[in-house]
């Protein structure tokens, strides 16, 4: 197999939740040695996230290893070291990890590290060339820095809710931890600079990566329209200042529907072309944008008269070829047959010992032409324990045994 890019570089991930865990993932997916650090007795939340994959055991509980959606987020090939940070001697095997390590990763709130004295000051007298990436909601320091931050949250903080709705109703999430998708691409460019920083000098780093911040940098142009002009963006559902049709439409079918998405006066065009040009679209005050902005509400009303009569598919079929953008509004059902993404392997089927075979997703949304991403089955929790122990810290068996009657490794 030709050699992944980040072979040879050794991380600790010892982040829960979303960030950490993605912005790692791309150094491992691409192969980097990662030791993910976890302990039964304060489990990663999301090991209990619905939906739970079916067992062939009636009456099984469910656990903390039968979440797919923990599965499909989960995918980077990873060893997996349980450590109850309640027991001194875990905290020295961990110190080992990070002696060995080029990177820790670490996505607590403010002050747990410290508390264990395992902040980058005290990873540094371990190794003192070692790079630590800390996540938080707001960083680690100022006045937010002890607020927890999760993705629900930070959504509101960052205007994101702020702008997602209709004028005559309240805001609205986004409906994902939108902020969680956006901040591991900062912080896996920080790592990777902190890396060629360290290849080139010989020193470590450290990573304070506040979250908000990045969800911040796709609301810029609203801060300066506000700051420039004193102006803020109102609610406006699916409009456009300077486009019309552009919105969702409801098509045939239970609960179908269409993106429409018209940008020029020529794009105006070839829609009326494709609808059958109806008599009503003829007038006037259509033929410019500025005219079809003014009157949206109307013309709304007009192009879902016709797409209701169509699935979105033969839509969205119809005015690509047209040239005007179209999509249809997918459901899971339609993205796993999709045959884009079926064409370029998106879903690999793995075996799970707890869930049986399920369909995972492809794990990073690029591809290099000169290596694959390594894709695994979710790391159970503890599962390479004895290994990691022997192999990569040459610990004795016997202690490691000794170690296990005492709860650390728990």
């Amino acid at each position: 197999m030709t050699k992944r890019p980040f072979e040879g570089v050794k991380v600790v991930q010892l982040c829960w939740a979303g960030v950490g865990v993605y912005t790692l993932n791309y150094l491992t997916h691409f192969g980097a040695t990662t030791v993910r650090v976890e302990t039964a007795t304060r489990p990663d939340p999301v090991r209990l996230f619905a939906p739970y994959a079916p067992t062939n055991k009636p009456g099984e509980p469910v656990g903390l290893e039968r979440s797919a959606f923990f599965s499909i987020t989960h995918t980077a090939p990873e060893y997996g070291i349980a450590l109850n940070f309640k027991q001194p001697e875990a905290i020295a095997i961990f110190k080992k990890l990070v002696a060995w390590a080029d990177v820790v990763g670490e996505g607590f709130p403010t002050g747990v590290m410290d508390k264990l004295g395992l902040d980058y000051e005290g990873l540094k007298q371990v190794n003192p060339e070692i790079i630590m990436m800390r996540t938080c909601g707001y960083g680690h320091t100022g006045p937010m820095a002890d607020q927890p931050g999760f993705g629900s949250i930070l959504t509101a903080v960052t205007m994101m809710d702020t702008i997602v709705g209709y004028p005559d109703r309240p805001p609205v999430s986004p409906s994902t931890y939108y902020t969680d998708q956006l901040s591991p691409m900062y912080a896996a460019l920080a790592i990777l600079a902190a890396l060629d920083y360290r290849r080139r000098t010989g020193k470590g780093q450290y990573i304070d990566h506040a979250q908000i911040e990045a969800g911040l940098n796709y609301m810029t142009p609203l801060i300066l329209d506000y700051q420039a002009n004193g102006r803020e963006l109102a609610l406006r559902g699916n409009k456009c200042d300077h486009a019309a049709p552009h919105g969702i439409y409801k098509c045939r079918g239970d609960d179908r529907w269409v993106a429409i998405a018209v940008m020029t006066d020529e794009e105006w065009r070839s829609f009326v072309k494709v609808i059958g040009s109806p008599e009503w679209a003829k007038d006037l005050k259509y033929a410019t944008a500025e005219g079809r902005v003014a009157s949206s509400d109307e013309l709304d009303r007009r192009v879902e008269s016709w797409t209701v009569n169509h699935p979105p598919e033969k839509i969205q079929t119809m005015l690509q070829a047209a040239g005007v953008g179209a999509g249809l509004v997918a459901s899971a059902r339609d993205l796993d047959a999709d045959p884009q993404l079926n064409h370029y392997n998106f879903y690999r089927e793995l075996d799970h010992p707890y869930m049986g075979r399920l369909r995972y997703y492809h794990p990073e949304a690029i591809k290099l032409s000169a290596a694959e991403v390594e894709v695994r089955r979710p790391v159970l929790i503890g599962e390479h324990t004895d290994y990691i122990c022997e192999e990569i810290l040459g610990m004795p068996k016997e202690d490691i045994a000794r170690l296990r009657r005492q709860g650390v490794f728990e």
